[in-house]
């Protein structure tokens, strides 16, 4: 056999032998790569013109734009690190890598020395959205109105929404001269603010028109039938939330259940929709909705101690962040696994410092490990440190404190909420609180202010005819007849009320008799008491029961006693009760051992004692040998029919008289 030949090696492009390619022809691959979006070709391409052009400064811009292209972040970065000592600014891109490492402080802090152009205004806009300063990244987008920036409207109209400011969308929509239908991801976000204004019906007829929209959109693009349900997956994830504030619970349930079992759904959808599944569901199933969301959450590593799966945290708001570990808080705490939910807990203040949610939750897993008094502490210290977040604070210690048979911390937490202090619900709730204290004046004290305070008020829904109505029904409770006359009066001369002037009368007969008959006049009278005779009434020892005809006849009907219809009895077919023969045996239907006839049979202690151990049987010489040539194939079909032998019928005699016995 002849030996292989040695194949020649091929020189590589930059090899001593070969020259190095022009620069030009160079750029000329490069923007061809670029524009087949072949974006790991086009890095290679300016790695070669930075080895024959150390410094070059459009292959330096086109290696980082082609590495963000291709999502490769990390090197991007030490690209641009390694280009610091050049005079190349790339602060630009260095900020866009920091945004996209969700490092968003240090990505706005090198946007700073950027001049303000629609790119870098742009990309601050996004950067202010990530950490949810909504109305800074509002205005950012009012400034760019006027620049022809494709998709604008987009953003704009999600940051609205995201702000508060749902209602504010249709203006903009006009002033942008844009249509809601005219791409599916605006008529998305139109949708989600017609939701925002409780508009519900006209939500999902638009999240309709989206998916038509972008299915047809998608359809004329190529896109595979799962690549198109991936992407307008959060219409579908909407659309089950439409219907679950519509009230179609059983519908909602299956729309989110069939979006989770497909798995067609990019991260961030399939999370919102196992999200709100768990939410509908509440406390029914707390195991299976526990194993759905601790898809989404697992372990940090370092500082933080939790985090969302699958890069989860840079694709939701802080929002949707929160409300998936809240949920799992819940959830941890219906399934009774207190230690998971303190750790949670205790990492929660450091995920989301700016909301009031982790003190709230804190409050609720002291409550369940029944440190009552520490989670009213702990609710107390916030509200005194955070005064704007302080009245969803001040009515869960209210609430804590009354289940606790606390009324008097529960009234002092009520009574911190001014804007609330003087609806009726709250002085109702107030006054009863301090009913359970003991504490009757400042129930009556509670009841002085809040009439003063409507009295006062400048209000068309004024509900001082409400409060001075329970007022003057509590002080004549209490024993306090003249506040309450008093109280009658003015309700009397002020709001015509016709059940003050009973109040007033009624009261004011305890305390000034002259002043119930006057104000008694102007009750209007009774028909058919003109005819009455009070004197003669008085006189009478009292009135008596009279039966009337009606009431007499009744009593008569149920004193008669109903006389039941006698029936021939039914006798069996072919029974003569002439001559009805013998009488059954009264015992026929009690087992054997039980009737009086009955007697057990002797045991034959003749039979030879069995010696040896447990389970042995003894047998006769002339019977272990007819029954030893059948010992080995016992168990096997084919020998069953073998020849008989008369130790085997004694066997077989035995046991059936021993099965005979066993029945009796």
């Amino acid at each position: 056999m002849a030996p292989k030949t040695k194949e020649k090696p091929k020189n590589s492009p930059l090899s001593p032998s070969q020259p190095p390619p022009a620069i030009e022809d160079l750029f000329t691959s490069l923007n061809r790569y670029v524009q087949r979006s072949e974006y790991e070709q086009a890095v290679k391409v300016a790695d070669q013109v930075l080895s024959i052009a150390p410094g070059d400064e459009d292959a330096i811009r086109c290696k980082v734009v082609a590495l963000l292209k291709a999502d490769n972040i990390d090197r991007a970065i030490s690209t641009i690190q390694s280009a610091q000592k050049l005079p190349l600014d790339l602060s630009f891109f260095k900020a866009y890598c920091l945004y996209r490492q969700n490092k968003l402080e240090e990505a706005l802090e090198s946007l700073k020395s950027q001049e303000r152009n629609s790119g870098t205004m742009l990309l601050e806009s996004q950067i202010l959205y990530r950490l949810g300063k909504m109305d800074s990244c509002v205005d950012i987008y009012q400034k760019l109105q006027n620049s022809k920036i494709e998709s604008l409207e987009i953003n704009f109209v999600a940051g609205l929404i995201s702000a508060g400011r749902a209602s504010e969308v249709q203006a903009t929509l006009e002033t942008l001269r844009a249509k809601a239908t005219s791409s599916f991801e605006l008529a998305y976000n139109t949708a989600c603010s017609l939701i925002e204004k409780n508009k519900h019906h006209e939500a999902e007829q638009l999240l309709l028109s989206a998916r038509r929209v972008g299915q047809e959109t998608l359809m004329e693009d190529n896109w595979a039938d799962d690549e198109i349900e991936i992407e307008l997956a959060p219409i579908a994830v909407q659309l089950a939330y439409v219907q679950q504030l519509l009230g179609n619970t059983k519908v909602a349930i299956e729309s989110y259940t069939g979006i989770i079992n497909r798995n067609l759904a990019d991260e961030s959808s399939l999370a919102v929709a196992i999200n709100n599944l768990v939410a509908l569901k509440g406390p029914k199933d707390v195991n299976d909705s526990l194993r759905k969301i601790d898809r989404l959450i697992e372990k940090g590593n370092g500082s933080q101690s939790f985090q969302l799966a699958s890069g989860l945290d840079l694709k939701l708001s802080a929002k949707q962040r929160e409300a998936i570990y809240i949920n799992r808080v819940l959830l941890l705490l219906h399934s009774n696994k207190i230690d998971q939910g303190r750790e949670l807990v205790a990492a929660l203040p450091d995920m989301f410092p700016e909301s009031v949610m982790p003190v709230l939750l804190q409050a609720a897993v002291l409550v369940r490990e029944n440190k009552v008094t520490k989670a009213e502490e702990i609710l107390l210290q916030f509200s005194e440190k955070f005064h704007d977040k302080s009245q969803i604070v001040h009515l869960a210690r209210a609430q804590i404190a009354a289940a606790s048979n606390h009324p008097q911390i529960a009234a002092d937490s009520l009574t911190k909420i001014p804007s609330i202090q003087h609806m009726p619900a709250t002085v109702a709730t107030l006054v009863s609180l301090k009913e359970r204290a003991g504490d009757i004046n400042g129930a009556a004290s509670i009841f002085n202010s809040s009439i003063q305070w409507w009295s006062n008020a400048m209000t068309e829904d004024n509900k001082l005819s409400i409060i001075m109505q329970e007022a003057a029904a509590f002080k004549l409770k209490h024993g306090k007849a003249e506040e309450a006359s008093d109280l009658y009066e003015q309700l009397v001369n002020n709001h015509e009320s016709i059940e003050a002037l009973i109040g007033l009368v009624t009261t004011a007969a305890h305390v000034d008799v002259n002043k119930a008959e006057a104000y008694e006049k102007k009750l209007k009278p009774l028909p058919g008491l003109k005819q009455v005779d009070v004197n003669m009434l008085e006189k009478t020892s009292g009135a008596k029961h009279v039966e009337n005809s009606e009431t007499r006849e009744e009593t008569k009907s149920k004193d008669k006693v109903k006389k039941k219809r006698k029936r021939k009895p039914r006798y069996p077919k072919g029974f003569d009760p002439a001559n009805p023969g013998p009488p059954p045996d009264p015992e026929r239907w009690l087992p054997k051992r039980e009737r009086s006839s009955y007697r057990p049979k002797r045991k034959d202690k003749r039979a030879a004692q069995v010696r040896g151990s447990q389970g042995a049987v003894v047998r006769d010489n002339k019977e272990t040998s007819s029954v030893g040539g059948n010992s080995t194939s016992s168990n096997s079909k084919t020998n069953q029919g073998a020849g008989t032998s008369k130790g085997a019928e004694q066997s077989r005699a035995s046991s059936k008289s021993s099965r005979k016995k066993s029945r009796n």
